[in-house]
């Protein structure tokens, strides 16, 4: 291994200190060893040795790692390094608003202003097959247009579709993580519009958006996921979600 330095042994699981160092030395493995998405990492063995630690340590270590979706330690093998997981950040989003540390509205206006940057980049960046599914995404929304379950999925699909066409694996991996919130408020936000005009309203701004995309027109994109959202959260404050 490289670079990790020896710690004071200590057996105890629960140490936090040590688990800590433990963690941190782990993750300078990583770095130090420039390793990727599904590389293996020491064993619990090699890395107690390695830094003069009880195995219990350096479980301890690897769990904290595992918990937070950083490094996979399935039974039977080696652990290996994990790629970024939205899931994690989605629990911090949900926690942050279920505790009241956040507000629904400030979880939008964060989303809004990303989602506007996908749409110019996806614009510029799609592939003719990115551009064809979202553009489909779109047209499975009118389609299904009398089941709201649908077409919510079809919803969360098309945003996530716009993120990856932009090409910024960051990008993916925040718009994915707003889906436990979309799946809130969503529902709220489709009942909360007056008719079947004001609904359809909606589908055809996701179809607007597709356009612009789908003509490598990084404005209209970027205009049309403006006026989606600003349309979103007036329906959400008409259902007093705040």
């Amino acid at each position: 291994m490289t670079g990790t330095a020896a710690l004071p042994a200590d057996d105890r699981p629960a140490s936090g200190g040590l688990v800590e160092r433990a963690v941190t030395a782990l993750t300078r493995h990583i770095r130090d060893n420039r390793l990727g998405p599904g590389d293996p990492l020491p064993g619990e063995s090699a890395f107690a040795l390695e830094l003069g630690v009880s195995r219990a340590v350096v479980r301890e270590a690897f769990r904290s790692m595992a918990m937070l979706k950083l490094i996979d330690i399935g039974n039977g093998r080696r652990p290996r390094v994990c790629a970024i997981d939205r899931s994690v950040l989605g629990i911090v989003l949900d926690h942050a608003v279920q505790t009241d540390q956040t507000s629904i509205q400030q979880i939008y206006d964060v989303r809004r202003t990303i989602e506007l940057r996908t749409a110019a980049l996806a614009a510029l960046r799609r592939d003719a097959t990115e551009a064809e599914r979202i553009t489909a995404l779109a047209a499975a929304m009118r389609a299904d247009f009398v089941d709201a379950a649908k077409v919510m999925e079809h919803d969360i699909a098309f945003h996530e579709a716009v993120a990856a066409a932009s090409r910024n694996p960051l990008f993916a991996v925040l718009v994915g993580a707003f889906e436990v919130i979309t799946r809130q408020t969503w529902p709220i936000g489709w009942s909360s519009r007056a008719n079947d005009a004001q609904r359809m309203a909606s589908i055809e701004g996701h179809e607007a958006i597709a356009r612009g995309i789908a003509a490598g027109d990084p404005r209209a994109a970027e205009a049309a996921m403006a006026e989606h959202f600003d349309a979103s959260v007036m329906a959400l404050l008409a259902a007093g979600v705040t």
